[in-house]
């Protein structure tokens, strides 16, 4: 692992708590605790608005990846500062977390794949050495999605991650998990947001989830996300009888 733990140390925090990102309870419940992570695949899961990818944009920053995505040790021409969260948030890094920040751009690995800004960066960096080489316009949004997770998360390295379901079916989504996995076994660490219970139901993973409470560790089979999903699978009129018209 590279990052066993965050928070925001008194004297980087706002001076007053009801700004923006700080008024979300996800990133405020860090102002008076210390988020742990406690396995090399950690999924952050909430509603919108929860802050779960507030959160993982904030590590990304704040371990020196674009916060539009992209490759760890890479610039891009990005010369926006970083956002408040991104300078406030600390980040307890591992020895191997502080050899590779030490060592300099080149030896890092890793990546920020965020689902919003993916395919406008990817045209970006199009055609440049070290990425894939496929035209990512000649597939369908899944399958570029995949073609990117599979040339991009390929060494040991910190892999971030919002909301990559967004362009994947179930069977793509399963393929993702396997590729969590092999992750996690060749020494890297995930942290992820997802609304999708499929990723967050890899095994051994650790499950948090935030909302109005906060930071909460929790299991897949407690997420009430999980619970919505088998109730809606098992009986749809339940929830469509209040939504759509009879």
């Amino acid at each position: 692992m590279f990052i066993q733990g965050i928070d925001i140390p008194e004297g980087l925090g706002p001076e007053t708590p009801d700004v923006w990102p700080f008024s979300v309870p996800a990133v405020n419940d860090l102002l008076t605790n210390r988020l742990e992570f406690q396995s090399p695949v950690t999924f952050l899961v909430g509603e919108n608005g929860s802050g779960k990818s507030t959160l993982v944009e904030g590590i990304a920053e704040a371990y020196g990846l674009d916060a539009r995505g992209g490759r760890a040790g890479r610039k891009y021409g990005n010369n926006r500062p970083k956002s408040d969260l991104g300078r406030s948030l600390r980040l307890d890094l591992t020895a191997r977390g502080a050899r590779q920040k030490q060592a300099g751009r080149r030896a890092q690995t890793g990546y920020f794949l965020r689902a919003e800004t993916t395919f406008g960066f990817a045209e970006a960096v199009s055609g440049m050495h070290g990425y894939w080489d496929e035209n990512l316009a000649e597939h369908s949004h899944g399958e570029g999605f995949l073609i990117i997770l599979q040339t991009m998360f390929d060494k040991p390295g910190l892999y971030l991650m919002d909301e990559p379901e967004a362009a994947l079916s179930f069977m793509s989504c399963l393929r993702l998990v396997g590729l969590m996995h092999d992750l996690s076994e060749s020494g890297s660490q995930v942290i992820c947001a997802t609304h999708s219970p499929i990723l967050s139901a890899l095994p051994g993973a650790d499950v948090i989830e935030v909302g109005d409470h906060g930071i909460r560790r929790t299991k897949w089979d407690k997420l009430e996300m999980v619970d919505h999903w088998r109730r809606y699978m098992a009986d749809p009129g339940r929830y469509l009888r209040h939504i759509v018209d009879p």
